[in-house]
């Protein structure tokens, strides 16, 4: 029996459904690779295909099955579109040989004429490595890459560390300038802050090229490109070396899921059919998103995608992977109105078995590439086995994304806190798998696209815009910064076994993220990362940004993730308060907007003693200092081990366990686990300080950024119209 259903018993009724899965696996392995081939064999179309230097000349090649003819034309023939006919050499397979060492050149723009179905269309090359965009006429070329050129990487021995801390960031959009800002900016500005902040990992989003920029690259043209927005291929390599030269893994934000529909600049179309790479008809588009989608079960659409993950690992040196839409690709209806509350969910007609398989031949080809490298999941379905091995019957992930956690704090943070269920809550953060890793996060760019909000401006509102300097007290900037902080501590400490966080949103980086349109005047107001606003030392951003720096330290050094779920120690359900313990850390949550707890016992897992090594409440970070930086040593009532503590509201902090293995049992025992609640505080510690009196709230009037029109509908993921769609 698969380990799939032995973890999950209640799956036994699907065990055929398991059984085909692995079948089905098997079958396309044997089918698509030659005898004694592996997937590591066979995903090198790049190496054949597209544009290569030999000796004397150059070879181009093409897969169009279904063209008449095809011509190269570009500025090494003054553009002439049928001087250099390809020839057809079977299986779908086109050459052309080009002989002289210059007959082309790195960056000569070339473009590739297809005669198919009676009609003559240019196209870009598909396995282009460079893709720019004319600026006089606005259409798209390819620029040839010489591949004799080669990179001085320095990264042979580089291993990251094994704990995923991962800091999501878009390139074009990093800088605090009102630009797209590049590659070399990104690694010479900003992965110094990545660093210093304590996160080991960046995940890169709209690498793969996208001839619209407000995509935020998930409607790729190019698959083999890295994006042109932001420099040139070498610069995109000196970003990953210079990340691992500093002990930072770098992920590539792949999107498998769909394509641009675009044939011009797309791969849409290219041999005159749209069954080239995509479903024929309804199938092969998107309701939702208005795009393509691949059919995963040609052997030719295999050999295409496989090989595009081989070609960033070899070719960019990527330690892994974030699949987008994943959801998408494991159902016919795309998961789009399908609540998956039963398990009969996953295994139905409904269940795209050939994306199934592909994403397990994904899983094993970037293994055996790099037997080191992650990849993760963004499927919101659930689906069982997406993260455990193949062979125990699993898709093969090593993570999927917790995206039921963001949903969860966007719905409490539009209430009021008062009303929070904390019982529900600790329910959302445990709501994992068995043997399937997760990573928690509060918000990705998901929560910050136009039309919705950061987490921090949700709890804040318009009074970010007045009130926070340092110098200024606010009753709502408080509340705002105190769950700030206890949100990211209770997500992190409980919610998985990685944590995830969006470039700014360490600091509360305010307002939302809409891309230059025009809608917005092409505006890049909001469309760029302040960091001033941390830096400038006036702000509470920077209380903010320490508190984050200094939990992930503490998260990082005692390696909670060794331990996959915390142990709930304490639930006090009325009072909105809980207590668990992981891997050495106790961590306490008083959620409550009012309501101190004195005197509160907290059965502990051994005697020992427990040290208070981080508080929400600390006054370097913005607090009022509530909870004493002190060491607290266990009490054992009726042969069980607790620790007295004062617990204010609003408020989270975390205590070091220190084992001491041998203590002595009171006379007398209390009669309940639990002290009641008293108004005085506990003789057994120092009382608590007084909150400090807000000053007067300022009456200033808001700064002129602040919006002051209503904010545009959501906008996610919508092409660009070019001459050729509209």
């Amino acid at each position: 029996m698969y380990r799939l259903l032995e973890l999950n018993p209640q799956l036994k009724p699907f065990a055929g459904d398991i059984d085909l899965r692995m079948f089905l696996y098997r079958a396309t392995k044997n089918r698509i690779l030659a005898e004694g081939q592996t997937l590591n064999d066979f995903a090198n179309a790049h190496a054949y295909f597209g544009f290569h230097h030999v000796d004397g000349g150059w070879y181009y090649r093409e897969w169009a099955p279904s063209a008449y003819q095809l011509y190269l034309e570009g500025e090494f023939n003054g553009w002439n579109k049928t001087s250099h006919p390809l020839k057809n050499i079977g299986n779908g397979n086109w050459e052309l040989y080009l002989e002289g060492d210059d007959a082309l050149w790195d960056g000569c723009r070339v473009k590739t004429v297809v005669d198919a179905n009676m009609t003559r269309t240019e196209h870009i090359p598909l396995y282009a490595r460079r893709v720019v965009q004319n600026k006089q006429n606005i259409t798209f070329e390819c620029e040839v890459v010489d591949d004799r050129k080669t990179f001085d990487w320095t990264d042979k021995d580089f291993a990251g560390e094994d704990e995923l801390y991962i800091y999501e960031a878009h390139v074009g959009m990093a800088q605090e300038e009102g630009k797209v800002g590049s590659y070399r900016e990104f690694a010479d500005n900003v992965l110094p802050r990545v660093k210093q902040a304590g996160y080991n990992t960046i995940q890169l989003m709209a690498i793969m090229e996208h001839p619209y920029y407000g995509s935020f690259g998930y409607q790729v043209s190019n698959f083999y490109a890295a994006s042109s927005w932001f420099g040139k291929p070498e610069d995109l390599k000196y970003l990953v070396n210079k990340a691992h030269a500093m002990g930072i893994r770098v992920l590539l934000d792949v999107v498998h899921s769909h394509a641009v529909k675009n044939t011009a600049e797309g791969i849409n179309m290219f041999d005159g059919t749209t069954w080239q790479f995509f479903h024929d008809g309804p199938k092969g588009d998107h309701p939702a998103w208005g795009t393509k989608c691949f059919d995963y079960g040609k052997t030719g659409v295999m050999h295409f995608l496989l090989s595009n993950l081989k070609f960033w690992m070899t070719e960019y040196h990527f330690d892994g992977f974030r699949f987008d839409g994943v959801t998408s690709m494991l159902y016919h209806d795309h998961g789009l109105g399908t609540d998956f509350t039963s398990n009969d969910k996953y295994f139905s007609y409904n269940t795209n078995t050939d994306a199934v398989t592909y994403l397990q031949l994904a899983n094993e080809l970037i293994r055996q590439v790099n037997p080191k490298a992650i990849t993760i999941a963004e499927d919101m379905s659930g689906m069982p086995g997406m993260c455990l091995p193949i062979e125990d019957g699993g898709i093969g992930f090593d993570y999927r994304l917790g995206m039921g956690l963001p949903d969860m704090w966007i719905k409490a943070v539009k209430g009021k806190d008062e009303f929070w269920d904390i019982n529900k809550m600790w329910g959302d953060m445990c709501l994992r798998r068995p043997g399937e890793k997760t990573v928690a996060y509060v918000e990705s760019h998901d929560q910050a696209l136009v039309g919705d909000q950061t987490m921090i401006f949700r709890l804040a509102g318009a009074n970010m815009y007045t009130d926070m300097n340092k110098d200024c007290h606010n009753v709502v900037i408080d509340r705002a910064i105190a769950l700030h902080k206890m949100i990211r501590l209770f997500t992190l400490a409980g919610g998985g076994e990685a944590y995830l966080n969006f470039m700014g949103n360490e600091f509360g980086h305010p307002e939302w993220i809409d891309f230059p349109r025009e809608g917005n005047g092409w505006s890049f107001h909001y469309c760029r990362r302040q960091w001033s606003l941390k830096d400038n030392g006036f702000l509470k951003y920077q209380w903010l940004g320490d508190f984050d720096e200094d939990m992930v330290k503490l998260t990082k050094e005692n390696r909670i993730f060794d331990q996959r779920m915390a142990d709930l120690l304490l639930m006090k359900a009325p009072e909105q308060t809980l207590v668990f313990y992981r891997h050495g850390l106790v961590f306490v949550f008083n959620f409550h907007f009012g309501n101190s707890l004195n005197n509160v016992l907290i059965p502990v897992h051994q005697p020992g003693e427990y040290t208070v090594v981080l508080s929400t409440d600390d006054e370097k970070y913005g607090g009022f200092g509530n909870v004493a930086k002190k060491t607290y040593s266990s009490k054992r009532f009726n042969g069980k081990d607790y620790i007295e503590l004062y617990i204010p509201a609003r408020t989270g902090f975390v205590l070091k366990e220190k084992a001491i293995l041998t203590v002595e049992e009171p006379a007398e025992a209390p009669k309940t686990e639990e002290a009641p609640n008293k108004e005085e505080a506990p003789k057994t510690e120092e009382a608590p300080k007084k909150a400090k009196a807000p000053k007067k709230t300022t009456t200033r009037k808001p700064k002129a950024e602040q919006p002051a029109e209503k904010k545009p509908a959501p906008r996610k993921r919508t092409p660009k119209k070019t001459a050729e769609t509209k």
